[in-house]
């Protein structure tokens, strides 16, 4: 791949950089510890958002996110597309530039195909062709080349789209591989823009750094694990391991925690899989003991998951485990900065999905063992009788616009049902998988420079804010 990049050249001499969306340079961290932890909500649109704030805590009662003091809304719609993926949102949030559907980390003329040209292909090995497109810096690099310590945290694997659109470069999102090698110090196909290598690394996917002779997905040969491990980081795949691992200010941490996404909140083994609250304050010990400023981001990426699959029960326990991280940050920045005086807390979501609330449904509060709550089907606000459609058949407070369960014929809906975790929500047009929506998301923050994250905005000028703040 052409690794020239199309803007934030590093000055060795100064440990600052020229930025991509605008022309002031990034303030070396050795002049002000600051700190910026980004954290994104994969497809948790506003009714995501709402719905798990009913779920969790009923209609009267608040999120960590809905306390934050600066909130906007932010439009998602990627550069060849009204309604984005993840790639290219999340690349838009960390270069300021927006891209094509599927692409990671590119100029926006690259197109998303792999080695040969072919569009959409799944090909986990694939490389840019030289030809299509340039690389653009993200902030996680510009931080990381100006001193700062950098993490990634995430329920999903930490190849997938959004953690991979803050360290790697391709042409398609697909190429897990390739992205996994660009994570390993002095390896082929390192990501020489990350120095030394990213101190923190928490998530999933563990199949994409080792080989298929072991149960993996790489045709390499390579066990990144044992790269990592030579290269003096401290490794951890399950839960006791990840409790030992050491927060001592030198130490760098990776853990992988399944083969593939982690599971969902709801199913998670607590003895297997560290929670995503866990993961993030240990990356916040491990980063705030290196005694200088840092950059963390933080995946909720299971949430996109299982509303692809209309199963509103387990998309809205990640959105309150995401929720549950965010409050976990919160304690313990403001412990180790009073009053997040240099330190930025920024919350949103890469991109909306069909999810909507129907008919009009008495409040329902909190669900409950026996009490589904907004999980449950809408009994009218007047006489707490179940609302019916035209043929007079109950329906659900919650449902899709599109995704895999169309009812041909509708008919009641039993309490087991409803509290089953397995159940589907029904989808107005059929589809093998829920599509993403191109509604406006959520954004809110708190500290440093948060009040400039204010009214309507696009999801580039994000990235334009967070260098404005770190500079002030």
């Amino acid at each position: 791949m052409n690794r020239k990049l199309l803007c934030g050249a590093f000055v060795a001499s100064t440990l600052m950089l020229s930025g991509c969306g605008g022309g002031d340079t990034l303030v070396p961290s050795a002049s002000a510890k600051k700190n910026v932890l980004f954290f994104l909500g994969d497809g948790m649109g506003i009714t995501t958002l709402t719905a798990a704030r009913i779920y969790s805590v009923g209609e009267e009662g608040d999120l960590a996110m809905d306390r934050l003091p600066e909130t906007a809304f932010v439009h998602t719609y990627s550069n060849d597309a009204q309604v984005t993926d993840s790639a290219p949102s999340m690349a838009a949030y960390m270069t300021g530039v927006k891209m094509n559907n599927e692409v990671i980390f590119m100029t926006a003329d690259t197109k998303a195909t792999d080695a040969r040209g072919k569009p959409y292909h799944v090909n986990y090995d694939s490389t840019c062709p030289a030809n299509n497109g340039r690389a653009v810096t993200t902030l996680l690099e510009q931080m990381k080349s100006a001193g700062y310590g950098t993490g990634v945290v995430t329920t999903t694997r930490v190849t997938h789209a959004t953690p991979a659109a803050t360290y790697s470069h391709v042409c398609h999102r697909d190429a897990e591989n390739t992205i996994a090698a660009a994570l390993v110090p002095g390896g082929k196909g390192y990501n020489a823009a990350l120095g030394d290598g990213l101190d923190v690394i928490l998530g999933g996917g563990a199949s994409y750094f080792t080989t298929k002779a072991e149960g993996g997905r790489r045709n390499d040969g390579r066990n990144l694990l044992k790269e990592f491990t030579a290269k003096n980081y401290r490794l951890a795949v399950n839960k006791a391991e990840f409790d030992k691992l050491p927060t001592d200010g030198k130490s760098k941490l990776v853990g992988l925690f399944n083969k593939d996404h982690m599971a969902y909140d709801l199913d998670r083994d607590r003895s297997r899989e560290p929670s995503l609250a866990e993961m993030t304050g240990k990356a916040i010990d491990a980063l705030v003991a290196r005694k200088k400023g840092f950059f963390l981001m933080v995946e909720g990426g299971r949430i996109d998951h299982a509303l692809h699959a209309t199963n509103a029960r387990r998309a809205l326990q990640d959105t309150v485990a995401f929720d549950d991280a965010i409050k976990t940050a919160l304690a313990k920045m403001e412990k180790v900065d009073p009053g997040l005086k240099n330190t930025l807390i920024v919350v949103t979501a890469d991109h909306d999905h069909t999810l909507n609330l129907n008919g009009y449904a008495r409040r329902t509060g909190k669900t409950e063992t026996g009490k589904p709550g907004i999980l449950g089907v809408v009994k009218n606000y007047v006489n707490g009788k179940e609302s019916t459609d035209v043929d007079g058949n109950p329906y659900t407070i919650l449902g899709f616009g599109n995704g895999p369960r169309r009812v041909a014929t509708r008919g009641p809906i039993t309490d087991a049902e409803l509290e089953n975790r397995n159940f589907l929500q029904e989808a107005v047009i059929p589809l093998a998988s829920e599509t993403h929506g191109g509604g406006d998301v959520f954004l809110g923050a708190a500290g440093m420079g948060a009040n400039t994250f204010t009214g309507v905005i696009e999801n580039t000028d994000v990235f334009k804010l967070i260098r404005t703040s770190i500079n002030q």
